[in-house]
């Protein structure tokens, strides 16, 4: 299966029933890192859970995405959007979100990763040699 480069999260959920209506609920974390602004139309795909998802006391399993970028490396980003707290936002593959403090829209700056979560990372903007 092709992902498209605007993925911009990508979560397990139930569909359930309220009010006549059926209703995926989107992870908190989505909206907290800035991935999902509520509000906004989003375009959604439906895949089916093959697999039991695991418990919270196994482990992922090894095939499940990986950030894909790592503490310490160094690459250009683009900042394509602005936080909610003023941070800068670019992505890159498969939709990554890498917060960069200090900057602006349209911006192409060089950071060093410092930070690294499952679904975001934290770059710190470095001057050019």
């Amino acid at each position: 299966m092709e992902i498209s480069n605007k993925l911009l999260c990508l979560f397990s959920a139930a569909v359930s029933e309220r009010e006549g209506s059926h209703v995926v609920e989107i992870p908190r974390r989505e909206i907290e890192t800035g991935a999902v602004e509520p509000g906004e139309t989003y375009r959604v795909a439906l895949i089916s859970a093959d697999e039991e998802e695991p418990t919270d006391t196994e482990q992922p399993a090894p095939d499940e995405p990986q950030p894909p970028v790592e503490p310490g490396e160094m690459r250009y980003v683009e900042i394509e959007d602005i936080g909610k707290q003023g941070d800068g936002i670019a992505r890159v593959e498969r939709g990554y979100v890498i917060i960069v403090p200090d900057t602006d829209i349209g911006e192409r700056v060089k950071i060093e990763v410092t930070e690294v979560k499952s679904n975001f990372a934290v770059g710190e903007t470095i001057a050019d040699d």
